[in-house]
Formats: C-alpha cells, structure tokens, sequence
C-alpha cells in the first residue's frame, strides 16, 4: 500500500514501444528514472510501457515484447518517450501516431531517443526547433526536414518542452538530465551512482564519429583536461593547456575538437557554468563567491553565462532546485 501510495505522488512516464523498437533504448527509462528516489526512499517517476494499439510489437533484436498498455497511457503521462527504432524497418503508421499524440497533455515533455526523433519530426513537431538524433542520421534529417536545425555533435539537445537524444548511450545521458531537471544534481549524482555510470558525460557525439585512426604519436588532451577541471578557479588559457598537453596550441586545438566535440574555449566555459551550478545547488556561498571558485570573475559575468545557458539568474536556479528539497537549505 506503501508504495501504491508513493507511486500516485510521482512523475509519470509513458514509454512508447514503436514496432522493431531497440531494446536497450527501451528499458533505458525504467532502468535509470526508476532508480531515482526521494528521502523517504519513495520512487520518484512511474515508468510504464505502451504501444500504439496496446498489442505487442517486435524488437530488432528478434523477440517480442507485450507492454501493460495501449495509447490512453499517453494522455496520462507527464512525460512522453519514443523509444529508439530500427531506421531501415518501415516507418510507424503516421495517422495512428498523430491520433495518439493529439492525446498528450500540453505540459507534458516529449522526449525521443535516437531515431524515434524522425517520429517527431514526421509529426511536425519539432519544426523551428533544435533536435539531434544519431550522427550516422544527422545528415538525412537535414535534407527530410529542413525546417528542423540538426545539431549533429550533442549528446541530447533540451529544446524546452521536447528534448532528443543521440544514439543508445546517449539516453542514458539524457535520462539523467530529466532527473537533474525535476530533483536536481544530488538525486541525478545518486542515481548515476546506482547504475554505475557517468553523471555528465564531456563534450558531445563527435567525439564518436567514425574517423580516421590517429598516428600513434598523437598525443590525447584528457590530461590537460583533467588538469583544468582540477583548477577551474584560476584563469586558465589555451597556451597554457597546450603546454601541459606537450602540444602546440593548434595541434592542440584541433585534437581537442576531435576528442570532445567541442573547442576549448567552449569546453571551459561549460564546465565553469556546469561546477556554478553544482556549487548553486549544494552550497550556500554567495553569487559573487560561486562566480570565483568556478573561474567566472565576478557574480555579474555568472549572471551572464547561467542566463545564456539556461535562460534564469542565479538566485532563480537556486531557488529551483532548493524548493525540491534534496539539497541544503538556503540561508538567505
């Protein structure tokens, strides 16, 4: 009775199973939002499966799988996930999808893992938004959908109501982003802990396109930058991470975009603004202090890249995430 009771408080999630789903990208939500849970050890999401018809639906790895629910589970969901589809089977039916979706909530998130984002694409849904989905797909996405701006190097990209993934562990990836939305980085940290992976995974999916194999004497940059996330404090430049790579600075540059996908500069700041947020959340140090220890000058330049970032102040981030209760209290 406990946990019925537990389970009748918490965000409901609707996993849509589409025929020749992807198994791992279907069990992804249970597995990593289920593990999510509040102080009193309640769950904090209910994950249940359904299909289009509430019949059974083949996977792509030869069986098939029997959800407890048909489409109305969608009307009842907070949240919405497509599940991963083999993208050379046929295409789901679109009639019969956009009579299931014109059944969501119109403040429930919609969210796709991997191709399932040609689902949503297909529906319109995200036209004049950025999306991304597997980079192998990235291209054909652009030419079937000009109106969508496909970001191909991210992990996931979190467009406000509808968020979309890159390939198989990149669900992961944003399955710990939802948590960290609703509860959170000390319940998302916890949960990674849990399913013993990475709570932030650095730089984004170029990191993982096929490329050629690099000469033996190249020389990788996770040193330098493990050494700039140790010292985030303190200016730190591109000269200077160069060095500590023993590379030059446009060697250097160039083999940090092939490893992260992004530039250093860009890097940096990321990281800056993700320990800002971490600091907001677990801490009570002030703006002007956080703004310091994460290497961001001052409370106005913090100010300025939170709200770039996230679109909110500091004091609104903080306030967020305090009001949920899994982080310390706020003193003022």
């Amino acid at each position: 009775m406990c946990k019925n009771r537990a389970m009748a408080n918490s965000h409901r999630v609707a996993v849509l199973a589409l025929d020749r789903v992807m198994a791992f990208e279907l069990g992804t939500p249970d597995r990593i939002l289920s593990s999510a849970v509040g102080d009193d050890s309640a769950r904090l999401y209910d994950v249940r499966v359904c299909t289009l018809d509430g019949g059974p639906v083949r996977t792509s790895s030869g069986f098939a799988v029997l959800p407890g629910h048909g489409p109305e589970l969608l009307a009842w969901a907070d949240t919405v996930i497509v599940a991963t589809i083999d993208d050379d089977g046929p295409f789901p039916d679109v009639q019969k999808l956009a009579e299931a979706f014109a059944t969501i909530r119109a403040d429930a998130r919609i969210v796709s893992f991997c191709s399932a984002a040609f689902v949503l694409a297909e529906l319109g849904l995200l036209d004049g938004k950025s999306a991304t989905t597997h980079w192998v797909l990235t291209d054909r996405m652009r030419e079937r959908y000009p109106k969508i701006n496909v970001d191909p190097d991210v992990l996931f990209v979190d467009a406000g109501r509808i968020l979309t993934s890159a390939g198989a562990g990149a669900a992961v990836d944003l399955c710990l982003h939802l948590v960290r939305l609703d509860h959170g980085s000390a319940v998302a940290n916890a949960v990674a802990r849990r399913c013993v992976v990475p709570p932030w995974r650095e730089g984004g999916q170029a990191q993982f396109i096929e490329r050629p194999v690099p000469d033996e004497r190249d020389l990788s940059t996770s040193e330098a930058r493990a050494w700039a996330l140790a010292n985030l404090d303190r200016p730190l430049s591109i000269d200077e991470l160069a060095r500590r790579a023993n590379m030059s600075r446009r060697s250097f540059t160039r083999r940090f975009r092939d490893e992260t996908g992004q530039s250093p500069a860009q890097w940096l700041t990321r990281q800056r603004v993700e320990h800002a947020r971490h600091l907001l959340e677990a801490t009570d140090l002030t703006v002007d202090q956080i703004a310091q220890r994460a290497g961001l000058g001052t409370g106005v330049s913090l100010r300025q890249h939170l709200r770039a970032a996230l679109g909110v102040s500091p004091s609104a981030y903080r306030r967020t995430f305090r009001r949920n209760g899994f982080a310390a209290a706020a003193t003022g």
